[in-house]
């Protein structure tokens, strides 16, 4: 009886146990990353990343963009409010949705 019992709930204990160990390995996993040092190409690429964020955010929005990209950007934008008919295209729009009036049905 107990055999057979414990033959019914390996199957879930194994998944279970899978499941703890392989969740168990990422975490160390990723803490064992974080403690390494990072190689020098690695550690390139976030310095280049951390210095674009900074120059983004003083820049107030694309580095190193001259008046020629901004020209593009204003034609098309002008090209897009002429094909949809205006409106502000910078921002998301917003959208309402009317209620439907529901009416109760009654089965006779």
């Amino acid at each position: 009886m107990i055999l057979q019992r414990l033959s019914q709930l390996y199957p879930l204990l194994r998944a279970a146990v899978s499941l703890q160990l392989r969740r168990n390995l990422g975490l160390t996993a990723v803490a064992f990353n974080k403690a390494k040092e990072l190689d020098p190409v690695q550690k390139l690429f976030v310095e280049k990343l951390r210095e674009y964020t900074t120059k983004s955010k003083s820049a107030g929005g694309v580095v190193d963009a001259g008046p020629e990209y901004q020209r593009n950007v204003n034609d098309e934008l002008t090209k897009l409010q002429r094909l949809y008919g205006g409106g502000d295209l910078t921002k998301f729009p917003d959208f309402k949705f009317v209620e439907p009036k529901l009416e109760e049905v009654i089965s006779k």
